[in-house]
């Protein structure tokens, strides 16, 4: 039997972080955990093993950019796949996030059906009803 996929959703906002997991969790066998900021993301990811990373931008103590740059220079999570959740809307913003190494990019308000695309593609998983 293999292991479950594991999601670690990074964001400041309760409710966002809800309506995120609560996406998520309608990609089957994948277990989501909830970090606050990108320090309490950095706690989990010391803890365990993770296959996907979402993350917001704009988060107090440490923003989702600066935690892409801690992530892509540890050699155990370098090589994860990182998707941005913001309303950085801005090309400018856009490409910088990816040039730190983030895999996707989605702007707020976010549509569930593109969030569980998006991560379903970076996980390789094939295409589903959720």
């Amino acid at each position: 039997m293999t292991e479950p996929l594991r999601c670690l959703v990074v964001e400041d906002s309760p409710m966002m972080r809800q309506l995120l997991v609560f996406a998520l969790m309608r990609i089957k066998g994948l277990v989501v955990v909830e970090a606050s900021d990108g320090v309490d993301a950095l706690r989990k990811l010391s803890g365990g093993r993770f296959d996907i990373i979402v993350t917001d931008v704009n988060m107090p103590i440490m923003d989702g950019l600066k935690l892409v740059r801690r992530i892509r220079t540890d050699p155990a999570h370098k090589d994860v796949p990182i998707v941005i959740i913001t309303t950085e809307a801005a090309d400018a913003d856009r490409k910088r996030a990816i040039e730190l190494g983030a895999n996707a990019y989605v702007v707020k308000p976010i549509q569930a059906p593109a969030v569980i695309a998006t991560v379903r593609e970076l996980l390789k998983l094939p295409p589903g009803t959720a």
